[in-house]
């Protein structure tokens, strides 16, 4: 007796095994909308578009997302279930005119093609959190010294460019700007002395001509 109950539940562990395997991947017919379908409202309620990866099943919940695979040439798409159906004899999914096109099926009208559910449909993305480093800007806070440090900078440089570019001057050169200087100052000294010189003269003709205005006073009085 014992011996038959573990058989019985072995025997329907492994029609459940075989249920969950048969579900997560199937193999049959696939068929797909034709282009005059666009727009039409499907089971889920969203509309239907020929260029959309999108599919109709009979069973997967909608919004599952289904790997399907073209037998004849290795062509695989990602669809999202939108529909219910297909209700004809050995097929199992209807694809839409787009993912139909990305397996190379549109000539042949059906093919034959292994469908599997997709876990996570964006390929790399990543399953846990990236720790990513804080990073802390300062935009604000450090556009207004930047400028002003940028300022000094080139300053600086350009000081040093006008030094750089400064020739030196010769000695005989230099020798030559000493005199000019020389020359001029004295120049300047013998114009200065000229000028009292005649202010001296014009100040002693003044004092003789006073002198004879105050004779000729006193003689005639």
């Amino acid at each position: 007796m014992l011996y038959k109950i573990t058989f019985f539940l072995i025997s329907i562990s492994a029609l459940f095994c075989s249920i969950s395997v048969n579900a997560q991947q199937q193999k049959g017919k696939a068929t797909y909308y034709s282009k005059r379908a666009t727009g039409a409202r499907t089971a889920s309620g969203e509309k239907l578009h020929h260029d959309s990866l999108t599919c109709a099943h009979k069973f997967y919940p909608f919004g599952t997302f289904l790997k399907v695979t073209n037998l004849a040439n290795d062509k695989s798409v990602v669809v999202k279930v939108t529909d219910r159906g297909p209700y004809g004899k050995g097929k199992i999914i209807d694809l839409s005119w787009g993912a139909a096109k990305e397996i190379d099926m549109l000539v042949q009208g059906v093919a034959s093609v292994k469908v599997e559910v997709v876990e996570s449909p964006i390929p790399l993305r990543p399953n846990e959190d990236l720790d990513l480093p804080l990073v802390d800007f300062e935009v604000a806070e450090a556009r207004y010294s930047f400028i002003e440090n940028w300022k000094e900078h080139m300053q600086s440089e350009n000081n040093n460019t006008k030094k750089k570019t400064q020739k030196p001057t010769h000695p005989k050169k230099k020798a030559k700007l000493i005199l000019a200087n020389q020359n001029e100052k004295k120049s300047l000294e013998v114009k200065t002395q000229m000028k009292t010189e005649q202010k001296e003269k014009t100040n002693s003709w003044n004092n003789v001509f006073e002198k004879v205005k105050n004779w000729g006073e006193s003689f005639f009085e």
